[in-house]
């Protein structure tokens, strides 16, 4: 095979990756473009979250998410990925440009978290009691960090009670507005909706989790959801809180970037992460979060980290339907 034909598989195999990156409500806010060598990743601002995140910052982390996968997909496949994120000021849609940049030999890091992309879920309930191990915690601590973004495992119980409370208290100021009950409402999906993005109705356990960080009700009063017996997994796991320093699209971007490298090193161990991003949705709550608990640092995502045995069906788009 050619260099042009080995570069053009590695581009097919780094879209296809990026596809499968999380995102907020699973709304998959991308699209990418191809020019000669170079992949423009896009942010499809149809899919923006115009009630809950009218900045577009949870839309530009899960951009950053699949900014990650791109990146981590062209090194196994054999090329130093070249990045440059928003290099066009003129052009607000475009985050990042990434093109195959020298021959490199992937190492196994490389390898194991390319074999995750597929593989990672999130997670809607509860978790066994098996824990984390603290080795795994501290090496995804310094993931976070690689990516200039700081993840902090909450070992306080005051600090998880803190953090469950705000969560409880946006969750029930936003099931009571109509605007945000609504915008919900468009990416729920239903049992066996044909839809290939949005979160599905086999993706969270019926009647919901009863743990203390309450999950988004995305079957709005129907008896969707798996069964299952919810007595066999309601650990609340390890709680943690990524945050950047800087409030800035760029530092959205640097976020995601993080937080996929660490769903990923998780995913390699058998760990799994559930989100928690209520309270950042409401301005006075998150500052509230900056100043008392995150040491003015910028919180950009609420997670927690456990071990799981269940799996739930992933749906995504294809590479064809977010390609330009």
């Amino acid at each position: 095979m050619n260099d042009k034909a080995t570069k053009d598989k590695a581009i097919r195999a780094a879209i296809e990756a990026a596809t499968w990156a999380p995102s907020v409500h699973n709304t998959q806010p991308w699209t990418f473009a191809v020019s000669g060598e170079e992949i423009s990743l896009r942010a499809d601002v149809e899919r923006k979250l115009r009630v809950s995140d009218p900045s577009a910052r949870e839309l530009i982390v899960s951009c950053g998410a699949a900014l990650l996968n791109l990146r981590v997909a062209l090194r196994a496949e054999g090329y130093e990925p070249i990045v440059r994120v928003l290099p066009d000021p003129d052009r607000p849609s475009l985050l990042a440009t990434v093109r195959p940049g020298q021959p490199v030999t992937p190492d196994e890091t490389t390898r194991t978290l390319a074999g995750e992309v597929k593989r990672r879920r999130t997670h809607r309930a509860g978790f066994t009691d098996l824990p984390v191990p603290d080795r795994l915690i501290e090496r995804l601590v310094r993931e976070a960090a690689a990516e200039k973004a700081t993840l902090t495992p909450v070992r306080s119980e005051a600090a998880v009670d803190i953090l469950a409370a705000l969560t409880q208290a946006a969750q029930a100021v936003q099931v009571q507005d109509r605007a945000f009950s609504l915008e919900l409402m468009r990416w729920a999906r239903p049992p066996g909706s044909p839809r290939r993005d949005g979160v599905p109705a086999e993706a969270y356990p019926r009647g919901g989790w009863p743990g203390r960080f309450p999950q988004r009700d995305y079957a709005h009063g129907q008896d969707w959801g798996k069964p299952g017996d919810q007595g066999m997994a309601d650990s609340t796991g390890l709680v943690a809180v990524l945050t950047t320093p800087g409030d800035t699209r760029e530092s959205w971007l640097a976020a995601g970037q993080a937080l996929e490298r660490v769903l990923l090193h998780a995913s390699a161990y058998g760990v799994g992460a559930a989100f928690h991003t209520q309270a950042l949705e409401m301005y006075h709550l998150r500052e509230f979060l900056r100043h008392e608990l995150c040491s003015d640092q910028y919180p950009q995502t609420i997670m927690r980290l456990g071990i799981t045995f269940e799996d739930s069906r992933a749906v995504r788009r294809t590479p064809a339907e977010v390609l330009d």
